[in-house]
């Protein structure tokens, strides 16, 4: 049966991405780096990302990898606890070198987030839910 799972994500440059993630926060397991990849965890349930070299990366998924700046595969979300910390995470973000494309802002009523794009430009939204005000 199925224990874990991970995302895997193709990256042009493996020291730039690991760079850019560590900034805004996430950190990694290093004893499974290679010279083509890094093992990012996300979150306290320890969520694996893997970055990998688009060449890899390409190998394994025997496919092309989709223009980001045409197109997105993939919205990755993340949790936040807090208004606050949405905004502190966007800020991280484009201090990084990263890309806000959706500023913090109120969603449903019940939503408070921000979406940006990584170096390779793949997509993320943090997210701070109110269920409180969910109707």
């Amino acid at each position: 049966m199925t224990k874990q799972i991970w995302l895997n994500l193709p990256v042009k440059n493996v020291a730039k991405a690991k760079d850019f993630f560590w900034k805004i926060g996430f950190s990694f397991n290093e004893q499974h780096d290679t010279p083509n990849s890094t093992c990012m965890i996300v979150g306290e349930g320890h969520f694996v990302v893997m970055l990998f070299e688009e060449s890899v990366f390409e190998g394994f998924s025997q496919n092309g990898i989709t223009d980001t700046n045409s197109g997105s595969e993939v919205l990755i979300s993340i949790d936040a606890e807090s208004r606050q910390e949405v905004e502190e995470f966007a800020k991280k973000v484009q201090d990084a070198g990263g890309t806000v494309f959706a500023p913090p802002a109120e969603s449903q009523g019940w939503m408070y987030g921000c979406g940006f794009a990584d170096l390779d430009g793949h997509r993320w939204s943090v997210l701070f839910m109110d269920f409180s005000k969910l109707s």
